[in-house]
């Protein structure tokens, strides 16, 4: 009988000003469907979570120090949303890094909300189609991607697959996308 490895899913965050529900739903979405889930943070500082981008909610204890992890541990790396979050991990070259690094093998990215920011500073986005947050609409245009209006949008061109999701009410999908490609089924 051979087992199969469990896929083990790396959660990219600042400390601060990730939205609640885009950071704790997949962690928990996936964990039920028995995906290991990490949380990595800058300097590996406790997560203080918000709601709307602006009310305090649930401080969350990162697994990991983003600086110091192996990306070759991880099956997928996941970027939650929040405004704070995403405009501070723009700045982060570690996390801009990661997302480089998981194209370059092949491996998936996920993001919602606001994350899919990050994907300007990488040089990614020509001939990738992408959903987010409706306010990023232009900047991911101007960037090469094609922009759509979806729950939930995997791009494979390139030889890696980017989903992205536009909003918290999209999480079961952005959630069910990411299991279906990890345990290759929909």
């Amino acid at each position: 009988m051979t087992t199969v490895p469990v896929p083990h899913a790396l959660v990219v965050t600042h400390w601060a000003g990730v939205e609640r529900d885009e950071l704790l739903r997949p962690v928990a979405d996936l964990t039920a469907r028995e995906i290991r889930v990490s949380i990595a943070s800058p300097r590996g500082r406790v997560v203080q979570t918000v709601v709307d981008d602006v009310e305090r909610a649930e401080r969350v204890d990162a697994d990991l120090d983003l600086d110091s992890l192996d990306p070759n541990a991880y099956d997928i790396a996941i970027f939650p949303g929040g405004v704070v979050n995403a405009d501070r991990l723009r700045l982060n070259r570690t996390a801009v890094g990661i997302i480089t690094e998981f194209a370059a093998a092949g491996k998936p990215v996920a993001m919602i909300c606001h994350s899919p920011w990050l994907l300007i500073e990488t040089d990614l986005l020509p001939g990738k189609t992408v959903t987010s947050f409706p306010s990023l609409r232009s900047d991911l245009l101007n960037a090469g991607a094609d922009w759509v209006d979806q729950p939930v949008v995997s791009s494979d061109t390139d030889a890696w697959r980017l989903i992205t999701s536009r909003r918290p009410i999209d999480l079961r999908a952005f959630a069910d996308e990411i299991a279906g490609t990890l345990l290759g089924r929909p």
